[in-house]
């Protein structure tokens, strides 16, 4: 009995590495991180090009759809990632009973169902106005996916996972319906809109003379503390006084532009990210993401977690933002200047048709950075990388040390292109990086990711 003991320690401690490893289905489907995380980034870099080439589809709807993306993509992961609970009973709306059961004991290939979760919401997100060469694309994708993952893996098994990944996607998008920005890329400007007629409010800037999709804010956030406590500051007071903080606001802009270094120029063309002509703020912000991932060679399961955690942050950063453009309706820096400074003044890059307060790129690279710190850092932010992802538009990369660094020069790019006064993004990169603390801090992620 004796001998036996340290032989039944040794057991005990061997299933005991088992159980921390893997989760509660006895083992039978081997956990994400034995999986790269490749193809979905894959997905991910395909979702830039089908955002930039999808009409309707403007900075907040973009948001809208990498968030339901990426929640999708969790979900049908999930249970091969030990100590990760759904976002179900976690996000507001998101209900556990709306998923699909997963059958305890019973073998799943995580890979093969993050594929097709991915390309079904893909689909469902961008629906009616998906281009048939986007769609085929789609598809493609899915297909060699499936292929490769699933060579050696039994039939019984792919057929399991794909009805799962399927699924998943099903109801997530069901839960996307609800949250009162569904099919919204049909109707962006959400008309009919009466803009008040007085001297502070926003007026049209370019050919477009409605701004874009004004009720917004109003959409359901995936978490509410996001828009209740990421509260919007105060604008300074509008005035035409010279003495004001206001117009001194307006002359920082105008200087700003007069002065324009040209390394300040190429930071300006940089960050605009124009709708239809990349994939929007977001989508650049993703890009970095999937740069990050892949040059981390991320497994499945640390791909899975962090897209999750920036789709969450990025969609409700534009949720909260358009809900202080639309409660403070504030004129952009060009309209005021031209009226009140200098009627020949113009910006280096064309003003976006919305308010200006607060700044939308300022909302979501000061949320993004904050997800990006907790990835990769020790929470100091510093982390030396050239961000490549603007080499398909164009440009030539830039080179940063530290996220923070990264998104101050985001926000100031409004500046020095005459598009934000100083306050929009100042209140823009703090309400962004609370949202990220929001969502790093309030929900339950799995920890040690590997």
């Amino acid at each position: 009995m004796k001998k036996l003991l340290p032989l039944l320690f040794l057991l005990v401690v061997i299933a005991g590495c088992r159980k921390e490893d893997h989760l509660s289905d006895d083992f039978i489907s081997a956990p994400a991180y034995s999986y790269s995380g490749k193809f979905v980034q894959d997905y991910f870099t395909l979702l830039c090009h089908i955002s930039q080439s999808t009409q309707g589809f403007f900075p907040p709807q973009v948001a809208r759809a990498y968030g339901y993306v990426g929640i999708a993509n969790y979900e049908a992961v999930i249970h091969g990632i030990a100590g990760a609970q759904s976002l179900a009973g976690q996000l507001d709306g998101f209900n556990k009973s709306d998923l699909p059961k997963y059958l305890h004991e019973t073998e799943y290939n995580w890979s093969i169902a993050s594929n097709a979760a991915l390309s079904s919401i893909i689909l469902k997100m961008f629906d009616q106005s998906l281009s048939v060469t986007n769609k085929t694309a789609v598809d493609s994708s899915e297909r060699s996916n499936l292929q490769r993952l699933s060579i050696g893996v039994p039939i019984t098994v792919i057929d399991r996972s794909i009805q799962f990944g399927k699924a998943v996607a099903d109801a997530v998008f069901r839960y996307s319906n609800t949250d009162g920005g569904q099919q919204s890329y049909l109707d962006p400007f959400q008309l009919p809109y009466n803009m008040p007629s007085i001297p502070s409010c926003w007026v049209p800037t370019s050919a477009l003379n409605t701004p874009v999709s004004p009720k917004w804010g109003n959409n359901r956030p995936f978490i509410q503390a996001n828009i209740t406590n990421a509260f919007q500051f105060e604008h300074a007071s509008f005035s035409t006084d010279p003495a004001s903080v206001f117009y001194n606001e307006a002359m920082i802009v105008y200087n700003q532009v007069k002065n324009n270094s040209p390394e300040q120029i190429e930071i300006t063309k940089y960050w605009a990210d124009d709708p239809f002509n990349t994939c929007t703020p977001t989508g650049h912000t993703f890009n970095i993401m999937t740069q990050l991932l892949n040059e981390n060679k991320a497994t499945l399961e640390k791909t899975t977690v962090g897209y999750a955690k920036l789709c969450i942050a990025e969609n409700d950063a534009f949720i909260n933002c358009w809900k202080g453009k639309y409660q403070f309706l504030l004129i952009r820096p060009v309209s005021y200047i031209k009226k009140y400074i200098d009627p020949s003044f113009n910006t280096v890059i064309g003003t976006p048709p919305f308010p200006a307060y607060t700044s939308g790129h300022s909302a979501e690279i000061g949320a993004g950075t904050k997800i990006f710190t907790e990835l990769f850092t020790n929470g100091d932010g510093n982390y030396n990388f050239t961000d490549y992802s603007q080499l398909q538009f164009g440009f030539a990369p830039r080179n940063y040390t530290n996220f923070n660094q990264m998104a101050e020069e985001c926000a100031n790019s409004r500046l020095y292109g005459g598009i934000h006064y100083p306050m929009d993004n100042s209140a823009g990169l703090k309400i962004g990086r609370s949202i990220g603390d929001n969502v790093v801090r309030n929900l339950q992620w799995p920890k040690n990711i590997r």
